[in-house]
């Protein structure tokens, strides 16, 4: 598997468990306690890992020969929470029996 598409999977996953992060401090923040501590923290590490995710994406595109369209979908994927993880499993499964066949 090559190392684009490592790094790729890697900020995909943790991209969701930001927008987790994110969400959580939303919910603290507007609905228990009012306070913002949760979205001061998690907003900025959302922010790089979203920014990391879209060149994440761009990098395995080109060493995968995505078409542009699958390309489009990925970068779309980080604006709703938790859709990375489906295109990542989704680009995976598709790696996947192309690797079987090159073994």
């Amino acid at each position: 598997m090559p190392s684009a598409f490592r790094l790729f999977r890697a900020v995909a996953i943790a991209e969701a468990y930001s927008w987790a992060g994110l969400l959580i401090g939303m919910f603290f923040k507007y609905v228990v306690v009012g306070d913002e501590i949760g979205v001061r923290i998690f907003g900025p590490i959302h922010g790089a890992i979203f920014v990391l995710y879209g060149l994440a994406v761009l990098a395995a595109a080109r060493a995968g020969r995505w078409s542009f369209g699958t390309v489009v979908l990925g970068l779309a994927c980080a604006v709703p929470p938790f859709t990375t993880v489906w295109f990542e499993r989704r680009m995976t499964r598709r790696l996947e029996p192309a690797a079987q066949v090159a073994a």
